[in-house]
């Protein structure tokens, strides 16, 4: 168990926990959440002792294990496999003793403790976590100065995870994970033996994963039961009892000092307004919720392009002359919003700079729109803004003629304020640094963005707004996320990226999480629902905004199509000479009229999808 008593602790001044309790019963997952800056991470530095608390204790069972993910594991010449089997401390040190203890009472115990911890199994459970977390079988076999930082990490998560720690604390373990490594990770800590506490903001997991949520808020640790989404709905609750609570205080306060105002220079009231002066001063203010605005993003909309914006016919594309994907038939319009599925090393991020001219096709022909201009974010981008400059100074590099007040307004809709956009990017948060890049990567209203891992780093505030702006954006977008809430609510399409070819998926998000689970278990084309569960608020609200979004696609090709066929009623394109843009306006209508009637055919599935849960 662990019990945290009355906790205080500052930072240069500045309380981040006061009075703070809770206990954690053995065996417990929980998620903990607050906004960015709350104290999360100093929460897990005072559980370890790495700080010293100001008052307060932090008490575990005598000899309780705590381990984490602190940093990656050395770029040395230590295979995988041998890495994350010398993570469990005790068994390497039973084996090491074992072979040179020579007393016969020892050798004894070594063996039944080496029994007890399951050692002999110790190699098959180190490979099979790696695997999971994404490492062939040759690859655990090779030494970790092979990988890169982001690969060391997930070694270093899978030695925490092998050495099976009686308290199991993970600092935001996703974001150097993909979709694949972060559904088998969901998967692993729901049957994790002991305590874990995990800092995420990844809905999907702490709606499957843990069974409480620890919200950190005010100062305080307040422990719920059930996952991410019960927890919202209960504080939503909560926070409106708080606010309705807090208007009537200031009501009555403003009753009271219209009173005082009124009469306290009459003499014939003055005792009367005296006693409520005293009234106003013994009355406790209602603090209302610490509720942060939800800062949302600006994405500038893109003019309109006629459809497809892209399409590759028989495209092959690689690195040093081998094709990574082959033959690639593909097709984008402006409104597409595409999910790539996959696992790791397949080619998303091989397709994703091809579709953003950072790679050059080898064979096969491209066709875009003239005017085509892509945005393009990917995590790596975000190490690579200049530590030593301003916010204000890498925008002001790309829109050097704009005043500062354009400029701030530019960060401003990205949620970097004003006192960060004078900040050296060295000094603010991954998040501020995440908005920063995404601000830059849509400066010029791109007709396409595309996505890589834009959610890491972000608070699940920011991860809404998120979402609400990627709806509201009129350009396509291409995404590689390993959020299933974020893929679940902006995704129409789903593109399967496997074995050199890029299909699409015809099942749902649900389905392919299923098929990452239980690959070897075939996949049902009719599954057995007698009694289907009634959607969600959340699930209708999505199929609504299908609707809206399907119903809003046939409306503009609709319009196109009028606009094609005025062109086409006109008598001067028939003009000898002109042969040849007659055709090209022929051509335009055709796909307009092709990408219309698919339009219609989603919108009619949409409509039918909404009727079905709403009945």
């Amino acid at each position: 168990m662990l019990r945290i008593s009355s906790i205080n602790y500052s930072v240069a001044g500045r309380p981040l926990l006061e009075e703070a309790s809770v206990t954690i019963p053995e065996g417990h997952k929980v998620g903990i959440v607050g906004r960015n800056g709350t104290g999360k991470t100093t929460l897990f530095r005072l559980i370890r002792g790495e700080l010293t608390l100001d008052g307060g204790s932090i008490t575990l069972p005598a000899r309780a294990r705590i381990g984490g993910v602190a940093q990656e594991v050395p770029g040395n010449e230590v295979s995988l496999i041998d890495t994350v089997l010398a993570a469990d401390t005790e068994r390497a040190g039973l084996l090491a003793e074992a072979e040179s203890a020579t007393d016969a009472g020892r050798i004894a115990e070594v063996q039944t403790r080496l029994a007890d911890i399951d050692a002999w199994s110790a190699e098959g459970r180190a490979a099979s976590i790696l695997k999971g977390l994404g490492f062939t079988d040759a690859e655990q076999k090779m030494p970790c100065s092979a990988f890169s930082g982001g690969w060391r990490m997930r070694v270093a998560l899978a030695g925490v995870l092998f050495a099976q720690p009686d308290l199991l604390l993970l600092d935001e373990p996703t974001n150097y994970l993909d979709l694949e490594g972060a559904l088998w990770l969901e998967s692993y800590l729901q049957t994790y033996p002991h305590t874990v506490l995990v800092i995420s903001h990844d809905r999907g997991l702490l709606n499957r994963a843990v069974g409480h949520i620890l919200h950190l808020e005010d100062k305080k640790l307040t422990l719920y039961s059930g996952g991410y989404d019960t927890f919202a709905r209960t504080r939503a609750a909560k926070l409106a009892v708080a606010e309705a609570e807090a208007s009537k205080q200031d009501a009555r306060r403003a009753h009271l000092q219209s009173f005082v105002d009124r009469f306290k220079a009459k003499a014939s009231k003055a005792k009367q307004a005296q006693s409520r002066v005293k009234a106003l001063e013994k009355m406790t203010p209602i603090t209302r919720p610490q509720e942060a605005a939800l800062r949302r993003f600006s994405f500038p909309q893109p003019e309109e392009l006629s459809p497809p914006i892209l399409k590759t016919e028989g495209v092959s594309v690689g690195y040093d002359g081998k094709p990574v994907l082959r033959k690639l038939d593909l097709r984008i319009d402006q409104d597409d919003r595409i999910a790539l599925l996959g696992r790791n090393g397949e080619g998303k991020s091989t397709l994703s700079k091809l579709l953003s001219d950072r790679l050059a096709a080898m064979e096969g022909d491209i066709v875009k729109s003239s005017k085509l201009r892509i945005g393009f974010f990917a995590q790596h981008q975000v190490e690579e803004l200049y530590l030593d400059e301003t916010p204000i100074d890498h925008v002001r590099r790309e829109r050097p003629n704009e005043a500062p007040a354009q400029l701030r307004a530019r960060l401003a809709g990205f949620g970097v304020g004003a006192e960060q956009a004078e900040t050296l990017v060295g000094k603010l948060s991954g998040g501020q640094k995440a908005r920063l890049s995404l601000l830059l990567a849509t400066l010029d209203a791109p007709h396409m963005l595309i996505l890589d891992e834009p959610t890491n780093h972000l608070d699940i505030e920011s991860r809404e707004a998120l979402v609400e702006a990627l709806t509201d954006y009129t350009g396509a977008v291409i995404l590689v996320s390993h959020d299933m809430h974020l893929l679940s609510l902006v995704a129409d399409r789903l593109w399967l990226v496997k074995d050199g070819h890029v299909t699409p998926y015809e099942g749902d998000l649900e389905s392919y999480r299923q098929l990452l689970l239980t690959p070897d278990k075939p996949v049902k084309t009719e599954a057995p629902k007698p009694k289907p569960k009634k959607p969600s608020r959340d699930q209708v609200l999505a199929l609504r905004g299908d609707v809206r979004k399907c119903e809003e696609r046939v409306r503009k090709l609709e319009d196109m199509a009028d606009k094609l066929s005025k062109k086409l009623a006109d008598p001067a394109l028939y003009e000898d000479g002109k042969v040849g843009e007659l055709e090209v306006w022929n051509r335009k209508y055709a796909e307009v009229r092709d990408a219309m009637a698919k339009a219609e055919g989603m919108w009619m599935a949409a409509l039918e999808k909404l009727e079905k849960a709403e009945a």
